[in-house]
């Protein structure tokens, strides 16, 4: 059975990404990875809105997706 990830419009392309199927809206991902990853307008759902451009950054979008309660971060790198 292949699972149907569906990635938020604004997301930038790239490596990470955010599964707005699975997405619970726990903020701490935007918390952790500030430069990289926000809450839509309505607030129902984080994205990946720029990509990485640098090692903390990186580590930042690594830590996020390792805490992710309900594993909604993705990494297709």
């Amino acid at each position: 059975m292949t699972e149907e990830i569906d990635k938020y419009p604004l997301s930038a392309p790239g490596k990470y990404y955010i599964d707005c199927n699975t997405c619970l809206d726990h903020e701490s991902c935007a918390e952790t990875a500030p430069n990289n990853i926000r809450i839509n307008e309505e607030g129902w759902v984080a994205y990946v809105y720029k990509q990485l451009s640098n090692p903390e950054e990186e580590a930042q979008c690594r830590q996020a997706l390792e805490e992710c309660p309900v594993f909604a971060i993705r990494d297709d790198g």
